[in-house]
This record gives C-alpha cells, structure tokens and sequence, in this order.
C-alpha cells in the first residue's frame, strides 16, 4: 500500500538544509566544489571546510570532513524551531529510534539519528546567518549553483524507508511502482513546496547516491560541463545533460575527487496544494529517468558512498536495469 503523508506530525521538518562528507584530501575536495562546481567557501580550518550556494544566507549546505576514508557522515535537514528539536527528541525515543543530542558548530541544537533502514541523518533548528551572494555576479563559478535542494540515497528497502519519513510529515510527489501494483521501487517525498527533499530508491544501501544544488537555467548545467572538461575533471561528469521524467528536472551529475555524486539540475515543478495527488510511473516505463539522452552507466546505477558504520544490504526487490553499456549492446 502506497504510504500516506501525516498531516500533523508531532514537530515540523521544512527542507534539505546540508550533507556532511568525509574526504581524504581536503585542500582537492574543496577546489573541486568552488571551481567546477561553483559553491562559495564560508569557512576553512585545517579539518573542516563549509560551503554553500549563492543566494543561501544559512552558513552552509555542505561540510567537508578530513577523514580516513571517503564516507557520507550525515544528510541533514531543517526543523522548524528549537522546540521541534525537542519534540522530536520526545518522538524518537518512544519510538525507540537511535539519537543524540550533539553541537555543531554554526548550528543551533542539533539531533543527529539513525533511519529504520541506516540513513545517518541531522536535525537542526537554526545556522548562523551569512551575506547571500546571489547578485554578486563578478564571483559566479562553473554551474552557479544557488542553493541545496534534496538528496537521493539508496535503500534495500523502500517501503519502510517511505512509510518512516511520510510519518513524519513529508509527501510523496511522484513515485515508481512494480507495473500494475504498488510495490515501491522509488519515492520522491518533500516538505518545502517542489517535488523532493529527499529521495529513496531501491539497490544495495544505506549510501547516499547524491546531493542536488539548484542552478538558474539550462546554460549554467552546460557551463558547468565545460568547466568540468576544461579543469581536467570530463571523466567525472556520471550523467548527462538530459532530463528526467520524474520531476521533469534538467540535470548535470558530477563526481568529486572521493567520488562523491553532486547533481545540478534545473525546473522542477511545484507541489504544494495538499489535494494534489503524486504522480505515478511504472517501472517499466523508462522515461521516469529520462525524457531524452541516453541510459545511466553501470556506475550512476550502482556506485554510491557508504555511511560509517552501516552495514551495506541487498535490496528486497531485485532487477536488472537497462544501463547505458546494456543499451549500446543493444544497438
């Protein structure tokens, strides 16, 4: 059964507010996102780097870890106030989910948790607040990414990663399903207004498949490319440009020196009114993934980056996607 959204959860998340990588060089990790991706750089100290997008005023949507190894330490998304920090204190532990109270810099209280299904996750209420450099057109990089906007991790178990999250207030605006049934492969859920904060789809996890950073138009994804090709990074570009049925969004998919996948991407659509029922797309329907262009890699389908510690599970629904290599075998 296609889970159904809480509408009145008892604390209030309201978007995608920033992801916590870990990275083994951390000086290359942040050039790659200030010159080929285009972020702005808030802050440095010898272990940790914060970035964020042009118009965003919060301190940082993305923080670099010097570590070891080349994990995603945490998704993080933003509550209301600090009382929903609290009520969601309350609401974990009688549920008996994992969590800890923790300080992070720039941010105000902060609850880190663990998902049903491994997603290492953070709540946060507030960040400090920094000038927005959105109409500072003379420091615009590569894709001119303006703000993060969702994240897509891979789940063995979609179901109960998207009846866990729906509790919790978040809908689903469009959704892939076994032909004929609703047997979830993918949910696309958000809480902000467009087609997704966060996203689960089926394969081998948890791993956090990628971050997403909103761009103004189609140019600046094709900027961003020649950037990439120009910068010795071409052999990173995952995915195309092209355009995804499912939220309609231009995309440009990028991997970082860890191989960490960040998307920009352009005209998703807006989900707002609460009569509006999500869009459903057979899983056999290919053009959920794209509108035009060719087929994902074998990479894009089934590289992803681990959290720390979580043991990594096959999924509960097996198949065989058409990957580009299948396709060209094909032709």
């Amino acid at each position: 059964m296609l889970p159904v959204s809480n509408p009145h959860p008892q604390f209030s998340i309201t978007r995608a507010s920033h992801v916590v990588l870990g990275v083994t060089d951390l000086e290359r990790s942040r050039d790659f996102y200030r010159d080929v991706v285009g972020l702005v750089v808030t802050e440095e100290t010898d272990t940790t780097i914060y970035l964020r997008g042009l118009e965003e005023a919060a301190h940082h949507s993305l923080v670099l870890e010097r570590s070891a190894a080349a994990h995603a330490h945490r998704i993080g998304l933003r509550v209301r106030s600090d009382e929903d920090i609290h009520a969601a204190e309350r609401h974990f532990a009688a549920a008996g989910i994992e969590h800890r109270r923790v300080e992070r810099d720039h941010q105000g209280p902060t609850l880190q948790f663990r998902d049903p299904v491994g997603t290492l996750m953070e709540f946060t209420s507030s960040m400090d607040v920094v000038d927005r450099k959105m109409q500072n057109y003379d420091e615009y990089r590569a894709g001119f990414p303006q703000r993060l906007d969702h994240y897509q991790v891979v789940t063995y178990d979609v179901q109960t990663a998207t009846e866990f999250w729906t509790g919790l207030g978040m809908r689903i605006s469009e959704y892939t399903a076994t032909d004929g049934s609703d047997e979830l492969w993918g949910s696309w859920m958000e809480v902000k207004g467009n087609t997704h904060d966060l996203v689960f789809t089926n394969g081998r996890g948890p791993r956090l498949h990628h971050f997403a950073y909103a761009v103004p138009d189609g140019s600046s994804l094709l900027h961003a490319a020649d950037v990439a090709g120009a910068m010795g990074f071409g052999d990173e570009i995952d995915r195309g440009p092209g355009r995804h049925g499912i939220s309609n969004a231009l995309f440009l998919y990028l991997r970082d020196p860890d191989q960490h996948r960040v998307e920009l991407f352009n005209t998703h659509y807006q989900f707002i009114d609460l009569e509006t029922p999500p869009i459903r797309w057979d899983i056999s329907n290919a053009r959920r993934a794209q509108l035009w262009g060719m087929p994902a890699s074998n990479r894009w389908f089934f590289e992803a980056s681990e959290f720390p510690g979580e043991a990594v599970q096959d999924p509960l629904l097996t198949a065989t996607p058409q990957t580009l290599e299948t396709y060209l075998g094909l032709h």
